[in-house]
């Protein structure tokens, strides 16, 4: 019995201008295809592929949340540092300093949460539209 060779022995030459290659090049990236070669091979043959759709507005609301978190991190990283020294203070006057230093703190993180707040109602409200 003789063997079928499935190899792909034929290469097909292509010029593309700049632009051309980088707007192949673009669609590809977008694809799910490893191999820029299995992309031309399913689009000459029209065969299927996915392509990757983003939301933009779900893009900016990860940028966003990172920003928050971020905040909201630091804030909690001065209270745990605010409470331990507490835990440490033996003096008065170490004492209303701390109180100061928690109310400015406290100050911050409620700002921070109503940014948070009206961040997420803005953007609720664009998603619904």
């Amino acid at each position: 019995m003789e063997k079928k060779d499935k190899g792909r022995k034929r290469i097909v030459g292509l010029r593309l201008t700049a632009g051309e290659y980088g707007e192949l090049e673009k669609n590809w990236k977008r694809s799910t295809i490893r191999k820029l070669s299995e992309y031309v091979r399913r689009l000459l043959f029209g065969q299927s592929f996915t392509v990757f759709t983003r939301d933009q507005s779900k893009d900016e609301l990860l940028a966003e949340m990172a920003l928050l978190r971020r905040e909201l991190n630091a804030i909690g990283v001065n209270f745990n540092q605010a409470v331990h020294r507490l835990n440490m203070l033996d003096h008065s006057p170490q004492m209303r300093e701390w109180v100061r230093r928690f109310e400015h703190d406290k100050e911050r993180y409620f700002v921070a949460v109503e940014s948070i707040q009206a961040r997420l109602k803005m953007m609720s409200s664009a998603w619904l539209r």
